[in-house]
């Protein structure tokens, strides 16, 4: 047994587990495309200023959870613990956004945290980006993409909730009220809240510790401009006329600094662990200036992939293989392993061995390797044809190499 072991906060993934990931994977590529967003990649580190400027100074994510070293020329890299910023750098190096641009990314992000279920160091997310445009209808757009991800995930119960917090002018006002609330409990706070009231204030908000505190507090609609005010009856107008039920939770306001307007997040009702939240998302209107790029509205969700994964009720493997090729005479391995080919060709799941082993070997092998076939090259190859036996039921029949496609698709 190897003393190595996956770092603290990391887990592997194997198979046949890793056919859920794969599976979702797909799923979300193919609504990302159905949704019009193509495929962004990013490098896993930045300049470590990408992050806090975007992401902003006062975040929990920048002073506690990210992970940053000084590299061999001297340089302050920092591994991506989200991806929006990573984003809106791209475009902006890019030369900005012409119209419209949309783009959907998967991948790793990274964050010092203590684990805990639906919490990791290394965790995996999925996220859209909409950008260039202002409009209520590109809010109700990505709410809609992330709810039905979810739906395909088969993510049972999820709640919509949903709030804004305004504008930057609006958002100082409250700040100034929330503060003054916090700072006559002070006291009654929690160590770490105490220290956000003077430097994030809607921070304390979010805290579980706290609740009892913040019951009363003033929320972020109270003090909306009318411009943020009209959006926002702009984005629960455009969910009524598609039937996409949520809930108004006036206390969300989400963890990063660059969000205005409308946050939200995704909650499915019997999921519980440190973090009952499974995506969530808002506009973010500043961000490309605060990153030195031209104004540029936008608005973008992530979901946390591992998070989802524990709430789905997928959680039963699809089969690995289509049909596992078991070869009854080493002299037929090369039409075996012609077979194989052909039938890969044709996009079906196809595996066989590499090596001279017993009929009852190969059997036992395609039974682990989760085959919903085999299909036996023997005498019968003489004749144009080969054995097919469906290993769940057993029932075996001889059919023509020409019919041997269909029959696997039946």
């Amino acid at each position: 047994m190897t003393r190595f072991r996956a770092p603290k906060g990391t887990y592997d993934v194997l198979p046949p587990g890793s056919g859920w990931w794969r599976n979702a994977r797909n799923i979300f590529d193919e609504l990302s495309a159905q949704y019009g967003y193509d495929l962004v990649l990013t490098p896993m580190f930045e300049d470590t200023d990408v992050f806090v400027r975007g992401v902003g100074t006062d975040t929990e994510v920048v002073q506690k959870q990210m992970y940053t070293f000084e590299d061999k020329g001297g340089r302050s890299i920092t591994l991506r613990p989200e991806l929006t910023a990573s984003v809106v750098r791209a475009v902006i190096q890019a030369g900005g956004v012409q119209g419209r641009f949309k783009g959907a990314y998967w991948g790793e992000m990274f964050r010092y945290e203590r684990p805990q279920k639906g919490r990791t160091r290394q965790f995996m997310q999925a996220g859209v980006e909409y950008l260039g445009s202002d409009s209520a209808e590109a809010d109700v757009e990505v709410i809609e993409f992330g709810y039905r991800l979810l739906e395909r995930l088969d993510v049972p119960d999820v709640e919509i909730r949903i709030n804004s917090i305004g504008d930057p002018d609006d958002r100082a006002a409250y700040r100034s009220a929330i503060s003054a609330y916090l700072l006559e409990r002070i006291d009654d706070l929690s160590d770490d809240s105490r220290k956000r009231v003077e430097s994030n204030p809607m921070r304390v908000l979010d805290s579980k510790a706290d609740e009892d505190v913040v019951a009363g507090a003033p929320v972020p609609l109270d003090y909306l401009g009318d411009g943020a005010n009209a959006h926002f009856e702009q984005v629960r107008a455009g969910l009524d006329r598609i039937d996409l039920g949520y809930l108004i939770d006036d206390k969300l306001v989400r963890g990063l600094d660059y969000y205005t307007r409308t946050v939200w997040e995704y909650i499915p009702k019997g999921y519980e662990a440190a973090q009952s939240s499974v995506g969530g998302g808002g506009r973010y209107d500043g961000l490309f200036e605060l990153l030195g790029g031209r104004p540029t509205p936008a608005v973008g969700l992530a979901m946390g992939v591992d998070r989802i994964l524990l709430a789905s009720r997928a959680t039963d493997q699809e089969s690995g293989l289509d049909a596992f090729v078991v070869v009854t005479d080493e002299l037929l391995r090369p039409q075996a392993r012609m077979l194989t080919s052909e039938l890969r060709g044709a996009g079906l799941r196809i595996d066989m061995t590499d090596t001279q082993r017993s009929v009852k070997a190969q059997f036992k092998e395609a039974d682990r390797r989760d085959a919903l076939a085999a299909i036996v090259v023997g005498s019968e190859w003489a004749d144009g044809e080969v054995t097919a036996r469906n290993l769940d039921t057993g029932e075996q029949k001889v059919i023509p190499l020409k019919e041997i496609e269909g029959w696997l698709r039946a």
